[in-house]
């Protein structure tokens, strides 16, 4: 995995305090996103998964070009009782197209979905950028319907 910055105690990407790891590679390339130095899929330096565990926040870049890579990372988050969030620039009927994206989301609690979309930002939404932008609950959302994840 290519990592770029691991932020430990931070409380903007997800409920308490988290650790965001934020991967490298995105060719979303939202304009007016908040990390452009995350769309390099050169960036940041290789990392094993020995090196990172806690409740995380999966961020980037956009983890979901990573996803297989990141299965054994998400695993053993969740088989030693923390939460997983991740962000995305995919919306989540596309990640359920997916075959290892949608694996991912077996480990994944909620999933931030969409682009950044500078013209929709609104800086007094909880944890997320832009207002087309959801907190999809992915344990109670199915193929067919997304349940928006509440505080």
């Amino acid at each position: 995995m290519r990592i770029l910055d691991i932020v430990p105690g931070t409380s903007v990407d997800g409920p308490g305090l988290r650790t965001s790891i934020y991967f490298a590679g995105c060719s979303h390339q939202c304009p007016g996103c908040h990390n452009p130095q995350s769309w390099d899929f050169a960036g940041g330096r290789e990392m094993s998964i020995d090196e990172i565990g806690f409740d995380v926040t999966l961020s980037g870049g956009d983890p979901m070009y990573n996803a297989e890579m990141i299965l054994p990372l998400a695993r053993k988050i969740k088989e030693s009782g923390k939460t997983l969030w991740c962000y995305t620039g995919f919306r989540y009927e596309a990640v359920m197209e997916h075959p290892d994206m949608r694996r991912l989301l077996d480990y994944v609690d909620v999933l931030v979905d969409g682009p950044f979309v500078e013209t929709l930002r609104d800086v007094h939404l909880l944890f997320r950028g832009s207002s087309n932008q959801r907190l999809v609950d992915v344990k109670k959302s199915t193929p067919d319907s997304v349940v928006e994840w509440e505080w």
